[in-house]
This record gives structure tokens, sequence and C-alpha cells, in this order.
């Protein structure tokens, strides 16, 4: 059975996925994994492992745009992602909008001091934990 109120967000790229996840009672949200490349059944195989040992009852999909919030490729390919995560594992799916996520995440990793091969494997998490922050504070904000 889902732990009620733990959600998983996920940071969408084409090259990685970033992952968080933290539990609404909290409002806290933590980096967990990056899922890198490999084929659409290897990157949905390695999610369904997080899905099963994390068991959320949601989940949360960054949704890129241009700073203006218009649309672009990779918001339709977020949003695709998004819709086949409620297709292959029957979990509710929230969009958040991403913009400067990524700028966030590169702030808050120079304030950590990492750098080099260390902030090029943390990023995409830690975007994705300012991905699932954002929805934590403002759940009804969520397209």
């Amino acid at each position: 059975m889902a732990r009620a109120g733990y959600v998983l967000a996920f940071d969408f790229g084409e090259a990685r996925i970033g992952v968080a996840g933290g539990s609404e009672e909290t409002g806290i949200a933590t980096p967990l994994a990056t899922v890198a490349g490999g084929s659409k059944d290897q990157v949905f195989g390695a999610v369904g492992q997080l899905i099963a040992e994390w068991q959320p009852a949601r989940l949360v999909v960054g949704l890129p745009s241009h700073l203006d919030g218009t649309e672009h490729e990779l918001t339709r390919l977020a949003r695709t992602f998004g819709n086949r995560l409620n297709g292959r594992f029957g979990l509710p799916v929230a969009f958040v909008d991403e913009r400067l996520t990524s700028v966030e995440a590169e702030g808050l990793l120079s304030e950590a001091q990492t750098f080099g091969k260390r902030r090029k494997a943390a990023l995409d998490q830690v975007a994705a934990m300012r991905i699932l922050q954002a929805w934590f504070d403002q759940p009804e904000a969520a397209p």
C-alpha cells in the first residue's frame, strides 16, 4: 500500500532525469537519484524501481518553458513523460512550472561548494528537489 502523502518529483531532461522525494506531512523535498539516458524501457524500468522502493501516493513533473511562460519542445516532451508515468504506474501526476529551478539548483550547489563531477551528478536531483518544494509550497497553483 502506498504511503499516504509521499511524493516523487521529476526534473525531466532528454539526457537525464533528476528525482526527488518527500512527504506532504513534512513539506520537505530531498534529492534522491538521477536516471540517465538509455531506451524508454530502461528509463521507465529505473523509474519503476524508484516507485517500488518509495511507494509514492502521487508524482510531480517539472514543466519547462521560456522565461515569458511560452511553451517549447521540451515542454511537450515533459508532458508526454508525465502522461506516460500516469499510464504505466496509475498514479496521479501534477505538473509544476519549473522555470529557473536549474538556476536555483546551481546556486544551492555553489553555496554547498559542490563543483566538478559531483556538481553535474547532483544538479538534476537538486532541480527536482526545487520542483517538489514548489509543489509543496503551492500545490493548488500547479497547472
